[in-house]
């Protein structure tokens, strides 16, 4: 019996081997073989993708040979990926495609997202997205404005990933039917961080009936993670873990997961567990996704609440060694996904919601100059330009009056001394001093949590007034994480004090510490104030003047000339 079974193997393994010759192979049936694998089932991949690059080396034909690199390069680590694309951009520079360049920084943009890095994930897009504007390819359009706003997904626009997901996944007849089911997928994560459960719930059903049907089982345990979150952020922790376990199962088992199905499906995990008070499972499940980021560097924001976590763990287990190593691994964390998301933040209105709402208006300005002569144009945006005028004007003359008061209420503050470091002025009202901590009969741990004895509480506010009193947050570049390593504790606590006992969250704290500094000294001392604007928002620790006007209004209600005209006003009295 075993000599048959091994003769039946061995022809099986001939003919096997006979149709695996690449020359034996279409290109369309190598193309279909690679794409339908299962994520994770490198070794096939790379082995199909190879088989067609050959292929099409052999032949010298260089429009395959270019799907060859696109193929091959899924599959290598960042350095030789980005040779198969640079590659791919070499041959295709004369390329009479339209899909040419926009597809290159796609796929480099995808690469870089892929490894975590945002910023030229970021770059990519938008160079794909001008160039695919530019050849009028509706689906690079659509995949580079759906790219991006995951990014925006990122950084908290949720409200807006939902506007572009939608749109593409119902209104868009020109993506396929796996784009829109990963586009309806996403959709629905979106969902559920605005909120909108009911939502989220009937696209997740959907998902799952549908991959069933079609037995497409990788889609299906993605659509049952997503589950598990959406139960997790009803507090239905129980139901679930049930799925998530399922999830665990099936992603670690022969890397059928990715990188983020394996540490979201954990991270789902240990939060449900740790929603239960199950603080050892929860504690064990974060561990790993701690190991993961050590092995792959797939770093993403949740993980704060993983090391938080930890963090607290090991403080109520008096384990100083572990704590110690956990604190340390959120502040290397915490760096990262800081530069990422003040890059990203920083970047995408400028690079592409401004362009785009230049062009969503100049579509509209096209359309008007389709349907009317060019008269009535003209002449409605003269008629909306003067009544515009007359209501600024208007407006500008009443608030003129209420700037000035504000300004000489200021000034007049200022005189009185009643404008210190330590003091919290409301807009338009007399500025009054709130008391310390020290000064409070309330109890620290009335005011903070758990986590933070009344030692480090106290601590941290001492440290804080010395930092007030030597005026040091006038220097620039001071961030959360900076202040908190100088004054040695973390990020999360130092947070915490200060929106606790200053009543304000630690951009807002440092602004009005910085503005309210300004608003002394500009009365107080000429000199400084015969500065330059620019000068002067330097020595205030500003990056520009910008920053320090716009700062300045916001505090106080009145622009900055406004307050430095009145100076003079009054001291010309």
């Amino acid at each position: 019996m075993l000599l048959v079974i091994g003769n039946v193997f061995f022809h099986a393994q001939t003919n096997n081997a006979e149709k695996n010759i690449p020359e034996k192979r279409t290109y369309k049936e190598l193309e279909d073989e690679f794409y339908k694998a299962l994520p994770g089932d490198t070794n096939r991949t790379k082995s199909i993708a190879g088989s067609y690059l050959k292929k099409a080396k052999s032949e010298k034909n260089m429009t395959q040979i270019a799907e060859g690199y696109v193929m091959i390069h899924f599959e290598e680590d960042l350095p030789n990926a980005l040779k198969y694309l640079d590659s791919l951009q070499r041959i295709t520079r004369n390329s009479k495609e339209n899909i040419y360049p926009a597809r290159i920084y796609l796929l480099r943009g995808n690469l870089y997202l892929k490894t975590n890095n945002l910023q030229a994930a970021l770059n990519n897009y938008i160079l794909g997205l001008k160039y695919a504007k530019e050849k009028g390819n509706k689906r690079q359009i659509a995949m580079a404005h759906t790219s991006i706003a995951y990014l925006n997904n990122y950084i908290g626009k949720h409200a807006e990933t939902v506007k572009v997901l939608k749109h593409y996944a119902y209104d868009a007849d020109y993506m396929n039917q796996d784009e829109k089911n990963s586009l309806k997928l996403n959709l629905a994560d979106a969902y559920i961080e605005i909120n909108k459960m009911d939502s989220a719930y009937a696209l997740i059903q959907e998902g799952l009936l549908d991959s069933k049907k079609n037995k497409d089982v990788y889609r299906y345990y993605q659509n049952l993670g997503l589950l598990g979150y959406y139960h997790l952020h009803l507090k239905n922790y129980q139901k679930a873990i049930n799925g998530l376990l399922k999830c665990e199962k099936y992603f670690f088992t022969k890397n059928n997961g990715s990188k983020r199905n394996h540490n979201y499906t954990l991270l789902y995990l240990g939060k449900s567990y740790a929603g239960l008070q199950e603080k050892e499972k929860a504690a064990e499940l974060f561990r790993k996704i701690d190991s993961l980021v050590l092995k792959t560097n797939y770093i993403y924001p949740e993980l704060r609440d993983v090391y938080t976590y930890l963090i607290d763990y090991y403080k109520e287990n008096n384990d100083k060694e572990k704590q110690l190593y956990y604190v340390d691994r959120f502040l290397k964390v915490d760096q990262v996904l800081d530069s990422q998301f003040r890059y990203i933040s920083r970047e995408l209105p400028r690079r592409y919601d401004t362009p785009e709402l230049q062009q969503e208006k100049d579509d509209i300005t096209n359309e008007l100059t389709k349907r009317k002569s060019l008269f009535y144009i003209v002449l409605s945006l003269l008629l909306i330009s003067h009544l515009l005028f007359i209501n600024v004007y208007f407006k500008y003359k009443k608030s003129e009056k209420n700037y000035k008061k504000i300004a000489q209420d200021l000034i007049q503050s200022v005189n009185e001394n009643r404008v210190g470091k330590n003091n919290d002025r409301e807009m338009n009202k007399e500025i009054s001093s709130e008391p310390l901590v020290s000064e409070s009969p309330e109890n620290p741990e009335d005011k903070t949590s758990r986590t933070i004895s009344e030692d480090i509480a106290r601590n941290i506010l001492h440290e804080l007034e010395i930092f007030e009193s030597k005026d040091q947050f006038l220097n620039k570049g001071i961030t959360l994480g900076s202040l908190a390593k100088k004054i040695k504790t973390n990020s999360k606590y130092l947070s915490e004090i200060i929106n606790t006992y200053k009543g304000k969250n630690f951009a807002t704290y440092l602004n009005d510490l910085r503005i309210d500094y300004a608003i002394s000294r500009l009365a107080n001392d000429k000199k400084f104030r015969s500065y330059k604007i620019p000068f002067i928002a330097e020595e205030l620790g500003y990056n520009n003047e910008q920053a320090f006007t716009l700062a300045f209004k916001k505090r106080t209600g009145t622009p900055l000339s406004v307050y430095l005209k009145e100076i003079e006003n009054m001291s010309l009295d």
